[in-house]
């Protein structure tokens, strides 16, 4: 019988009640408040005077009044570039001993975005939050008592120039509490192993040790580590290797595409908990059972302004245009796709992080990640949000009985005029002309400006099948394997010519 569970789940449930928002704009305000007061003496500060924002009677219009947007390269650039070479006290107080290196889908070269102290503090709060929050779940009491694996980057991390440098997963793994090692799989040694194989086949091996009720991670690569671990065992089930499991926080990419899979994996109920979590710092987690969405952490060391996600706002860099207003969390409306700018405790500020989100219930501060503004396939005028797309693959779906966990999309001229060009990595049956003229169809039905478009100067929509687990074999032909990379939904110009190589060499066409 279980003892500690029941205790540890009343104990969670003390801390939810009393961690609880129920006023995100005034936990707004104050979390706006001490951001200025503790940056003032920093190098950003005294050039964007703090001081004099703190006095104004609305310092969300002072704030946005002083201070420009910035993306990541303006923010290394001017400052954090200069943290880099030994400088202190930049844009917050003191040098932080991490960076996070970017593990996303966009850019060149990866992001080495500082990571304080006080950033760890706020993702470690923000976590237990989580934690906390399942409380509100149908969840045995015993469930508390046992073992969580999170299945993230390595643990190991880099020295370089005086920072230690890694994935903000695998940083956070290796600042996790004394108190808790003895629950937290796969362990500090299996976490630090850099080899996603040899990781993999390690838990593998490891698994039937562990009575794991909890585990997290991104579904593309969960799911490959959960079949390798019933492959070893010779199961139909993960139950039979972890009877206990009972939750699975996602993050990272949309879960729906990859519901069925995972329930075929299962046989018994797993609460699905979805989560935000970025190399700037934890942003938001499902807090209720009744809403797939999620709360904004309002009071955890970020501050979030929001522009309309509109066209002409965003540039062709998808940074955005310096003089457009940005709304607090009290001016903001449901169904609305905006742009999310994020000041934090990291010292990033009115910082671009490349997301769009829209707000599903405002009174609860809860949110759906919509796309990337990067990601905005607008060639002549489509304006389609990856939101879009995963609805129409989604109805798609439904339509063909099938499953297309992964995909990629880009505009291309065929014969001198624009198509856009799908890669599907589905199983089905059903021919390639017949899937292009249902999506395209969906897409015209779900969106006024793409079935514009497709009157005019988009000619045409093509799609190509890949198989199952292609888009993995992209990942590893680029060199990143691993549980944080993640496929780009609008495959950038730079990649596209080494993508159709690469398709055609391993599809042989």
């Amino acid at each position: 019988m279980a003892i500690l569970g029941p205790i540890i789940k009343a104990a969670l449930n003390i801390h939810e009640y009393f961690t609880h928002v129920d006023d995100h704009h005034k936990a707004q305000q104050r979390v706006l408040k001490e951001l200025l007061e503790k940056a003032t003496k920093t190098e950003f500060g005294k050039e964007y005077n703090f001081k004099e924002i703190l006095k104004d009677k609305d310092m969300h219009e002072a704030f946005d009044n002083a201070i420009p947007y910035h993306d990541y390269h303006s923010m290394e650039e001017k400052w954090w570039s200069r943290l880099k070479n030994g400088e202190k006290d930049i844009t917050w107080p003191g040098m932080p001993s991490y960076m996070a290196r970017s593990s996303g889908t966009t850019g060149k070269k990866s992001k080495m975005i500082p990571v304080t102290d006080d950033m760890l503090d706020a993702i470690s709060a923000a976590g237990t939050r989580q934690v906390s929050a399942l409380t509100n779940f149908d969840l045995d009491a015993d469930v508390f008592e046992k073992e969580a694996l999170a299945l993230g980057s390595s643990t190991r991390l880099e020295e370089v120039n005086g920072f230690k440098v890694g994935e903000i997963s695998g940083i956070a793994a290796s600042n996790i509490p004394e108190f808790l090692e003895s629950k937290y799989r796969p362990g500090a040694d299996i976490a630090a192993i850099d080899d996603w194989d040899k990781k993999v086949q390690t838990i593998a091996e490891k698994s039937a040790d562990w009575d794991i009720a909890m585990i997290s991670g991104i579904p593309s690569w969960l799911e490959l580590m959960l079949k390798k671990v019933m492959e070893y065992h010779k199961v139909d089930s993960i139950h039979d290797v972890w009877p206990s499991l009972s939750v699975y926080t996602t993050g990272g990419v949309a879960f729906e595409p990859y519901r069925d899979s995972f329930e075929a994996l299962f046989k018994k109920p797993v609460a699905i908990v979805d989560t935000y979590l970025a190399s700037e710092g934890f942003i938001a987690c499902q807090q209720r059972p009744e809403s797939t969405a999620m709360q904004l952490i309002t009071d955890g060391g970020i501050y979030f302004e929001f522009v309309p996600f509109k066209p002409e706002y965003i540039l062709e860099d998808g940074s955005l245009r310096q003089d457009v207003v940005a709304l607090d969390i009290s001016q903001v409306e449901p169904d609305v796709d905006y742009v999310l700018i994020i000041s934090t405790v990291g010292g990033a500020w009115r910082y671009l992080i490349g997301d769009t989100i829209a707000f599903t219930d405002v009174n609860h501060a809860e949110i759906k990640i919509t796309g990337r503004t990067k990601f905005f396939l607008n060639v002549v005028g489509s304006q389609l949000s990856v939101l879009k797309m995963e609805t129409a693959l989604g109805e798609l779906q439904e339509k063909y009985n099938t499953s297309i966990k992964e995909f990629t999309v880009y505009a291309s001229k065929i014969d001198g005029e624009f198509h856009h060009k799908w890669f599907l990595e589905t199983e089905t049956e059903t021919n390639e002309e017949d899937l292009a003229d249902a999506l395209d169809q969906k897409l015209q039905e779900a969106n006024k400006n793409y079935s514009v478009a497709r009157s005019k100067a988009l000619k045409g929509v093509k799609v190509t099948k890949v198989p199952e687990g292609f888009f993995n074999q992209w990942n590893a032909h680029q060199k990143k394997m691993g549980g944080q990379v993640k496929m780009a939904k609008v495959l950038s110009d730079d990649k596209q010519e080494e993508w159709e190589a690469f398709v055609k060499e391993e599809l042989g066409q």
